[in-house]
């Protein structure tokens, strides 16, 4: 008899704060981040079931001009658990895509770190075959693969917990643009970008999400300024978000477009969104509650 499906979410990245260091000889850049994940509400869904070899089926809102072949994310993390952990059995993947691509909230990262813990399930693999793979598959994977509030230094192979962060309302907003990470990262290098950068020892515990959100104003996202000159519509979003009723914080996730504000309670971030909705329907908007992956 052949063993149910399995499956998990693979929810939206954010990064609270990204400060980045200057680009390295490998191309690289060092990072200092402290991520957290949106609820099922901004999430992929990745199911799984034993196959004699690897596929990938996607659906969804955002599957439109996806591959499914090798190149993807969830295959290749496939492929690389099955060498690292010598498996020869196979894997049959659907993905139902939801979270939009090239937004700066990890949707790949995700998936792939999904993959690695329904494969560790599915083939009865030690989990550390999955961490030991997950930093050659991308700078988010690792952190992903965590799932739980985080700094993310290194080059993204550094994931200290920080399990004492409260949780925060918050509302995501991507204005349906790709804004790919390459091109970001290139322009904050040609501008000198990473003179200033210092890696946070450890994040304060704070009693209060307000308290969290308030020291968060003065740290910043490195990738923002480069990010609004190459997709100037950021900006715009950034400036809808902070003048929404009850925003505490406006700022962009990762290399962009997608941009969050912070709420004190969920209710005025649910509400938020209910307004932002009706004067940009065609922007992709969740409300969530950001911390642990659900």
């Amino acid at each position: 008899m052949s063993s149910p499906p399995l499956a998990s979410w693979a929810p939206a990245k954010v990064n609270l704060f990204l400060h980045v260091g200057p680009v390295q000889p490998n191309g690289r850049h060092p990072l200092d981040s402290l991520v957290v994940f949106a609820g099922t509400e901004a999430a992929d869904r990745l199911g799984v079931e034993a196959a004699d070899g690897l596929s990938l089926e996607i659906s969804g809102p955002s599957a439109e001009g996806l591959e499914a072949g090798p190149d993807n994310l969830v295959l290749k993390a496939a492929m690389a658990l099955r060498e690292a952990a010598d498996v020869t059995a196979g894997a049959a993947f659907r993905l139902e895509k939801s979270l939009p691509v090239a937004a700066g909230i990890g949707g790949g990262s995700a998936d792939a770190a999904a993959a690695l813990r329904l494969l560790t399930e599915l083939w009865r693999t030690d989990p550390a075959f999955a961490r030991s793979v997950a930093p050659a598959l991308g700078g988010d994977v690792p952190v992903a693969l965590h799932g739980g509030p985080a700094l993310m230094q290194g080059e993204g192979e550094q994931v200290v917990p920080v399990p004492q962060l409260p949780p925060v309302p918050a509302l995501l907003a991507n204005p349906g643009i790709a804004c790919p990470t390459g091109p970001v990262f290139r322009a904050y290098d040609a501008a000198g970008g990473g003179a200033e950068f210092r890696v946070l020892a450890s994040v304060p515990e704070f009693a209060r999400t307000a308290d969290l959100i308030e020291w968060l104003g003065h740290q910043r996202n490195d990738l923002e300024r480069p990010a609004v000159a190459l997709v100037p519509q950021i900006a715009k979003v950034l400036e809808d978000l902070a003048a929404l009723p009850g925003a505490r914080l406006a700022r962009m996730s990762g290399s962009g477009a997608t941009c969050f504000a912070l709420f004190d309670r969920s209710d005025d971030a649910e509400a938020a969104a209910a307004h932002l909705r009706l004067t940009h329907p065609d922007w992709w908007i969740r409300a969530t509650q950001l911390g642990a992956a659900p």
